[in-house]
């Protein structure tokens, strides 16, 4: 089954990592999808643009909105995300506990609604 694991941290916090933890993050998340690779479980992910070059789209009364970055404001923002193929959710809760975001931000785990 195909689960979503969606990474939510506060953008603003990391923007002041120093240099060195972000190279650091960044090894971790190559380890964290290597590991996922190596397990067979890995389908695809990407990191996000930060919200301030998102655009959120909305119609109401007939017309289109458009809207400079997301549109709930929040305290984290979605940054990125891991699509895995696991058997069940306690497989895809174990691979959302090793993402190196979860420490300090949250991994929203959702099944895919497979069309």
């Amino acid at each position: 089954m195909h689960y979503l694991l969606m990474i939510y941290s506060d953008e603003a916090a990391e923007a002041t990592m120093s240099e060195a933890d972000t190279q650091a993050e960044m090894a971790a998340y190559k380890a964290y999808a290597g590991a996922m690779a190596q397990a067979g479980v890995l389908v695809g992910g990407e990191r996000l643009r930060p919200t301030s070059d998102a655009t959120s789209v909305r119609i109401r009364g007939g017309k289109t909105e458009l809207l400079n970055g997301p549109y709930a404001d929040t305290r984290e923002q979605l940054g990125g995300y891991f699509m895995v193929d696991v058997p069940d959710l306690d497989a895809a809760l174990h691979w959302a506990a090793r993402c190196p975001t979860a420490p300090h931000g949250t991994i929203e785990v959702r099944p895919v609604w497979a069309m």
